[in-house]
């Protein structure tokens, strides 16, 4: 089947790809369970094997409230977590009450910063407030270019906000990143999974 026959085709009648090309398939690398945990670290099975790694965040709630769910990465067996990164984010929000925004925040990005990542805002720590999303970490063992990324989360906010965040950027090294931890800016990370994947 060509590529354009597939493009005259419903998706509903399309039972097979065409010829050359392949379904991307996830590999299940680890799986963490937070409980009150400071950090959640992921240092092994982030190598050469895979060019995309996505890390899914499961029901991720906070110990504190109002506290910033981030993230940063090292290399080798180094555990300084302060690579430098510069980073867009912008957001989408809706009030439980009906008033809401969409905008730029430039607050929340970074330029060859070192801090660790925000990649969700201002997460309630009420008994049913959590966030949730991936991340996307692309060819982390490159030793020619730098190290992509892309997050797409959804929180519940402590002002009892419906809140979406997008952020993206690259860590400014050319060295093999090999381990990433996950923390709130404020306490721990009360419950929750991470898990991370490779894909082929």
């Amino acid at each position: 089947m060509s590529i354009n026959v597939c493009n005259d085709r419903s998706m509903a009648s399309i039972t097979s790809l065409p010829s050359g090309i392949s379904a991307g398939s996830l590999v299940l690398l680890s799986t963490q369970t937070a409980s009150s945990s400071a950090t959640i670290d992921f240092t092994s099975n982030i190598d050469s094997t895979y060019k995309e790694y996505i890390f899914k965040f499961i029901d991720i709630h906070p110990a504190t409230d109002s506290a910033d769910f981030s993230f940063q990465a090292d290399t080798g067996t180094n555990t300084s977590y302060n690579q430098t990164m510069t980073t867009t984010a912008f957001y989408s929000e809706n009030q439980e009450g009906g008033s809401g925004s969409l905008g730029y925040s430039t607050g929340r990005d970074q330029g060859q910063g070192t801090s660790f990542q925000q990649i969700a805002d201002d997460v309630g720590n009420g008994n049913d407030e959590c966030c949730a999303g991936t991340l996307h970490l692309f060819d982390p063992s490159n030793t020619t270019f730098v190290k992509h990324f892309i997050s797409k989360l959804h929180d519940y906010q402590s002002g009892n906000y419906s809140q979406t965040w997008f952020h993206a950027g690259y860590f400014n090294t050319t060295t093999a990143l090999t381990r990433i931890r996950f923390k709130f800016s404020s306490g721990n990370i009360d419950a929750g999974v991470i898990k991370m994947y490779g894909v082929l």
